[in-house]
C-alpha cells in the first residue's frame, strides 16, 4: 500500500540527507523534545561534526526535516486527491478516502505539523512557522478544489472560501481523532459530515446527483423508489 510515509531512514545518501531522514523518522514517532541529537546522529550513521556542519542546532534540523516532509506529503495528497475522479465533488469527498489509507498504515502517528506546533510555545518559532506554512499550503489546495466545485454547482466565491476553511477543519479533525482513537474509520465519519456540508451548501447539486443516479437505474431497467 502506497502512503506518504518516509523511506528507510538509514538508506544510503549524503550525510545531510541521512540526518534529515533520521530526524524526521525519530521525531515523527516520538516527538521533538523526546528525541535527542545523539539519537539522531546515531541513527543517521553520520559523525556529530556533520550535524553541526549542516545544521548547527536541533531546531534548524527539525525545521528542515519538516520542510522536506511538507513537499513530499503535499505531493502525495494532491496526487491521491486527483485520482478520485473528474468532478470536484468526488475529489473533495475522496480526500477522506486518501486519508483513511494513511490512517490504516502501521507508521501513522498523526499530523507531523500539528504535532510539532504543539511542542513549540512561540508563534515565531521556526518550527511553528513551517507548520503554519504547511497548513496554509494545504488550505490553498483545498481552495482550488472548492473553487472547482463552485464552478460545477454555481456556488459564489465567498461561500467557496468559507467551505475551504471548513474542509480543512474536517481534514485535521479526522487526523486528530484517528491518532487518538486508533480508528482509521475516523476518515469515513469525517467524509459523511463533509457530504452533509456539501448538500447544505448546494442542495440543488445534491438533487442533480440523485437524479443522475436514478437515470442510470432507469437505463438499466431497475425499479425506482417511490
Amino acid at each position: 500500500m502506497s502512503t506518504e510515509s518516509h523511506a528507510d531512514p538509514v538508506a544510503p545518501g549524503s550525510a545531510r540527507d541521512r540526518l534529515l531522514d533520521a530526524a524526521e523518522a525519530l521525531i515523527y514517532a516520538g516527538g521533538i523534545h523526546a528525541t535527542g541529537v545523539d539519537a539522531i546522529v546515531k541513527q543517521s550513521g553520520t559523525a556529530r561534526k556533520s550535524f553541526y556542519t549542516h545544521f548547527g542546532s536541533k531546531d534548524a534540523l527539525v525545521a528542515a526535516a519538516l520542510e522536506r516532509r511538507d513537499e513530499r506529503w503535499m505531493n502525495w495528497f494532491i496526487a491521491g486527491t486527483e485520482r478520485q475522479g473528474k468532478r470536484a465533488r468526488k475529489r473533495l469527498l475522496g480526500m477522506f478516502d486518501v486519508l483513511r489509507e494513511w490512517f490504516a498504515s502501521a507508521d501513522f502517528h498523526g499530523c507531523a505539523f500539528l504535532n510539532a506546533a504543539g511542542e513549540t510555545a512561540s508563534a515565531d518559532d521556526p518550527i511553528r512557522i513551517v507548520a503554519r506554512d504547511h497548513k496554509e499550503r494545504l488550505l490553498a489546495f483545498v481552495r482550488t478544489q472548492c473553487d472547482a466545485y463552485a464552478a460545477e454547482s454555481q456556488m459564489d466565491a465567498r461561500r467557496a472560501a468559507r467551505l475551504s476553511r471548513q474542509w480543512l477543519i474536517l481534514l485535521d479533525g479526522a487526523i486528530a481523532v484517528a491518532l487518538v482513537s486508533g480508528e482509521a474509520d475516523a476518515a469515513l465519519d469525517a467524509r459523511a459530515t463533509a457530504e452533509v456540508l456539501l448538500d447544505a451548501e448546494c442542495p440543488g447539486e445534491s438533487r442533480r446527483s440523485v437524479s443522475k443516479s436514478r437515470g442510470k437505474h432507469r437505463h438499466h431497467g431497475e425499479p425506482q423508489p417511490d
